[in-house]
């Protein structure tokens, strides 16, 4: 990308517009970029990334999976809006790991690289809370309809 940006695939609770950008990186400066559609290819969703506050709940991974599709959002952002989300993914604490994938833009079909974060910690039978599902949803205006169902029919926590 130019202009010192690069995208970042948001698969998770990020897909909210509000909570990516007027609760998690403009408090700290970092202007708002172009938001579109995009689809990672190869992969699936999973909620098998225990919380950090509450045990038995889940957030949003994304794991390896031979025909799977993982939609989300790709985001412009500068160096310090990854910087800001370091932090909340938990990066230095071993909670997720950036890497780069190659994901298809909504608008355009063209392939680009997006930074994303996987999940280092994983466990089995978590769901995610309500609250923490309804940010996925909230991606719903970039999200192809039938993936918007099938999340919005995710069992919760609680």
């Amino acid at each position: 990308m130019a202009d010192g940006l690069s995208w970042y695939f948001a698969y998770g609770s990020n897909m909210d517009p509000v909570r990516l950008f007027d609760q998690r990186l403009a408090p700290r400066g970092v202007p708002r970029g172009e938001r579109i559609a995009g689809r990672l290819d190869g992969w699936r969703l999973a909620f098998d990334k225990p919380a950090r506050l509450l045990k038995g709940a889940a957030a949003a991974n994304i794991v390896p999976g031979e025909g799977g599709v993982v939609h989300g959002t790709l985001n412009a952002l500068p160096d310090e809006g990854f910087a800001v989300l370091d932090i909340y993914e938990g990066v230095a604490d071993g909670h997720y790991e950036r890497r780069t994938v190659r994901v298809v833009r909504g608008d355009t079909g063209e392939d680009v690289e997006a930074l994303v974060y996987i999940a280092l910690m994983q466990g089995g039978g978590l769901k995610p809370q309500r609250a923490y599902l309804d940010c996925l949803l909230a991606g719903r205006d970039l999200l192809p309809p039938d993936y918007w169902e099938q999340l919005a029919a995710t069992p919760t926590f609680d």
